[in-house]
C-alpha cells in the first residue's frame, strides 16, 4: 500500500530544518542581495549544521540519511534564500559521484572533509559551448605517467570560487567519444577559478568559470573508470542534481504563496482585503495546485531513489514540473501586489528574479521534455 505521509523522524526534521533557515539563514539574505557575494556566512551554516553530510553515509562521518530528507531540508532552505539552497544542492551533486562512484581511498580521503565541512563541493561539466550537449566537451585530459593532464575552461559552475573538491568532466584529447571525470582539488597545479558571474537572480550564490591549464591531476583521482565519464556526470546531474532543483523550487513556490497571502490579507481594496476577491481567490488555487502537485512528483522520485531505484524519469518530470510552476508562482505573486510587486522592498521582486535561474539549471524545460519524450517512446 502506498504510504503518502512522513515518518515521525522526517516530520522532526523539517521542523529542525525549518527553524535552521529561518534563524541562521533569513538574517544573511539582505547582504548576499545587496552585494551579489557574501555567501561564506551561508556556506559555514550549512556546515555547521551539518547539512551537507545528510546523504553522506555515517562510516565517512556523514548522516545517512536519504534523499527524501535531502529534499526536505532544500525545500525548507529555499523558502527563506534561494541562493544559499542552491549553493547547498550543488555541493551535494559534488559529493554524489563520489559516493556512488568513488573508490574506498577516494570516498575515505574526501567524505569526512566533506561532511564535516572542512571542505566544499561542486560538480564542472558545462562549457561555453553549452551544458545541454555534454558530448559538445571540450575540456581535455591526456595521461602523461602517473597523472593526467587537464586543459579546458567550464562556465556557470555553482561554488567556483570556494569549493576546493571539483568533480571535472574530460574528453580524451586522443579519442572523441572517451569522457572520464576526475576529482580536482582547487590548490592543485593548473586550476584556476576565473570570472565571476553576476546573475538576475540568487545573488548571493557564487557561480562563475574555472580554468584548467595543464592542470596536474594524480592517476588517483580518476573517478570510475577511463571512458566511464559520461555515465558519472550523467547519473548525478539525473538524480541529485534534478531532484536538488525540486527542493528549490517546491521552497520558492511556498515562499511566493506566503508572501502573497499576507499581502492580500493585509491589503484593503473596495472596503475589504483582496483576499476576499474571487479573482485573488483563483490565483491562491492555482499556485496551490501547482505546488501539491509538484511535491508528490518531487517526493516520489526521491522515495524511488531511497529505495534503490532508476529515477532520472521521475525526477526530469518533477524538475519540469515543478521549474516552471516556480516560474507561474512568482509572476501571480508579482500580480497580487500590483504597483507593490515592482518595488524591491518587497520580497516577491526577487522571488521573480530568483525564479528564473531555476529553469536552465540542471536542464532546461526544453531539455526535461526531451528526456521525457524518449522515456515515453522507449
Amino acid at each position: 500500500m502506498i504510504d503518502f505521509t512522513f515518518t515521525e523522524e522526517q516530520e522532526l526534521f523539517r521542523k529542525a530544518a525549518h527553524e535552521f533557515a529561518e534563524t541562521q539563514i533569513a538574517p544573511l539574505v539582505p547582504k548576499m542581495e545587496e552585494t551579489g557575494r557574501d555567501w561564506d556566512p551561508a556556506i559555514k551554516a550549512l556546515c555547521d549544521a551539518e547539512m551537507m553530510a545528510i546523504t553522506i553515509p555515517e562510516e565517512y562521518g556523514g548522516l545517512g540519511l536519504g534523499y527524501i530528507e535531502r529534499l526536505i531540508a532544500l525545500e525548507e532552505i529555499a523558502r527563506v534564500s534561494v541562493a544559499t539552497a542552491m549553493m547547498m544542492q550543488v555541493g551535494g551533486l559534488g559529493i554524489a559521484p563520489i559516493i556512488n562512484f568513488g573508490s574506498e581511498d577516494q570516498k575515505k580521503k574526501y567524505l569526512p572533509g566533506l561532511a564535516s565541512g572542512e571542505h566544499f563541493a561542486t560538480v564542472a561539466v558545462t562549457e561555453p559551448s553549452g551544458g545541454s550537449d555534454p558530448k559538445g566537451c571540450s575540456t581535455t585530459y591526456k595521461k602523461q605517467a602517473d597523472q593526467y593532464i587537464l586543459n579546458g575552461r567550464k562556465c556557470f559552475i555553482t561554488n567556483s570560487h570556494f569549493a576546493d573538491v571539483q568533480v571535472v568532466m574530460a574528453v580524451d584529447v586522443d579519442n572523441p567519444e572517451s569522457f572520464s571525470t576526475f576529482i580536482v582539488e582547487k590548490s592543485m597545479k593548473g586550476f584556476k577559478a576565473t570570472h565571476e558571474e553576476h546573475k538576475v537572480g540568487m545573488r548571493g550564490c557564487n557561480t562563475g568559470e574555472i580554468e584548467l591549464k595543464n592542470c596536474e591531476v594524480p592517476a588517483e583521482n580518476l573517478l570510475s573508470e577511463e571512458g566511464k565519464g559520461m555515465r558519472v556526470a550523467m547519473a548525478s546531474i539525473s538524480d541529485t542534481g534534478r531532484g536538488g532543483m525540486v527542493g528549490c523550487s517546491l521552497g520558492l513556490q511556498q515562499a511566493c504563496l506566503d508572501a502573497a497571502l499576507k499581502f492580500a490579507n493585509e491589503r484593503i481594496l473596495y472596503g475589504k482585503p483582496i483576499s476576499k476577491l474571487q479573482a485573488i481567490q483563483m490565483k491562491f488555487a492555482d499556485m496551490k495546485i501547482d505546488l501539491e502537485a509538484g511535491r508528490l512528483l518531487g517526493y516520489r522520485a526521491a522515495a524511488i531513489q531511497d529505495a534503490g531505484g532508476r529515477s532520472g524519469n521521475e525526477f526530469a518530470v518533477a524538475k519540469y514540473y515543478t521549474a516552471e510552476a516556480a516560474q507561474r508562482a512568482a509572476k501571480m505573486a508579482v500580480d497580487i501586489h500590483g504597483g507593490y510587486g515592482c518595488m524591491e522592498e518587497f520580497v516577491v521582486t526577487r522571488y521573480l528574479r530568483d525564479s528564473y535561474v531555476l529553469g536552465p539549471s540542471a536542464g532546461t524545460s526544453d531539455i526535461m521534455k526531451v528526456i521525457i519524450s524518449r522515456w515515453v517512446l522507449s
